[in-house]
């Protein structure tokens, strides 16, 4: 009786990508490959810099030496995408297929803008992610910069997202925060030096993850993660560590879209005079009016303004 091998086909997760090589977690068992993508891949027309990313479901097969071959990605059901420094594409995946994105806002060491916050709340809008707003280091803050955190939270929470105040160090709400992340993929976003690896690491001690201190000079972090990677929790679920982001991207957006990424000039539009209105000056508009009342901030409406100006530029392209 003949026995033939079969080279046949797995299935499993991506937890790690370096850009050339990738990990593959197969389903069921868990077992760990190193991976590279076929060249067809690299053929795929597209405006993303990379074609696969962490958290991408992929079928792939093994070869000798136990390398792993990726022959197939499964559509996925969402992705954050950041500007690429790489001035031929549009943008780079940042992760892919996640539950919960956490933003990581520090008001110091370093200071986050908040152009920074609703550009990655209008991302997680227009790809169906759900966001958190983690405010870090509150531990450092003296009375008058807490009361600031508050007010920029309350802002926040009005609009309809959820937040949590959290230190690193005193694991303030760390029992809260675990209830949000158990049994999800989550990424953690920010600026370099908001902490992100050192709440990773006080999450899942032993992981040791390698932590930077601020520098002084700047007042800015530096990037400690080079690479993105799954890392699981002992209470279940994960979290894609990710290199500190600059700029989240929107890619194929029209200008006339963006106010669907902004839920309080969204929900005001119905009462606009003209269906089409852009809230920039036409007449009867219910978003300008409600600048005026104070009911839309204008922090948020200025960055809808960019973003939608950010779009007609690249339509123009």
């Amino acid at each position: 009786m003949l026995i033939f091998a079969v080279n046949y086909h797995m299935k499993g997760k991506i937890i790690k990508s370096t850009g050339s090589w990738y990990q593959v977690m197969e389903f069921g068992t868990d077992k760990i490959f190193e991976a590279r993508i076929r060249g067809k891949f690299k053929l795929i027309k597209t405006r993303l810099t990379n074609p696969l990313a962490v958290g991408d479901f992929v079928e792939f097969q093994l070869e000798q030496d136990d390398v792993a071959w990726i022959t197939k990605i499964e559509q996925r059901t969402n992705y954050l995408i950041r500007k690429s420094v790489n001035l031929s594409k549009e943008a780079h995946i940042i992760a892919s297929n996640i539950d919960l994105a956490c933003f990581i806002f520090t008001l110091k060491h370093p200071e986050t803008s908040l152009g920074f916050l609703d550009r990655f709340l209008a991302c997680c809008e227009a790809y169906n992610i759900k966001p958190l707003i983690l405010f870090n280091k509150i531990d450092v803050l003296n009375e008058e910069e807490i009361e600031l955190v508050k007010d920029i939270e309350f802002l926040y929470q009005e609009i309809g997202y959820d937040t949590l105040e959290i230190s690193s160090y005193s694991r303030l709400n760390f029992d809260q925060l675990q209830d949000l992340l158990k049994d999800r993929t989550s990424v953690f976003f920010g600026h370099s030096g908001c902490g992100k690896s050192t709440l990773v690491n006080a999450l899942q001690p032993g992981l040791n993850l390698k932590t930077s201190e601020i520098s002084d000079s700047h007042l800015k972090g530096k990037h400690t993660t080079t690479f993105a990677q799954m890392h699981f929790w002992d209470f279940g679920g994960n979290v894609i560590d990710t290199p500190g982001v600059r700029e989240f991207a929107m890619i194929d957006i029209e200008k006339e879209e963006v106010q669907h990424y902004f839920p309080e000039i969204f929900k005001k539009r119905e009462e606009c005079k003209f269906h089409n209105c852009l809230h920039i000056n036409e007449p009867k508009c219910a978003v300008l009016d409600s600048l005026e009342t104070g009911e839309i901030q204008y922090s948020r409406y200025a960055n809808y303004i960019k973003l939608m100006e950010e779009a007609e530029e690249a339509a123009q392209k």
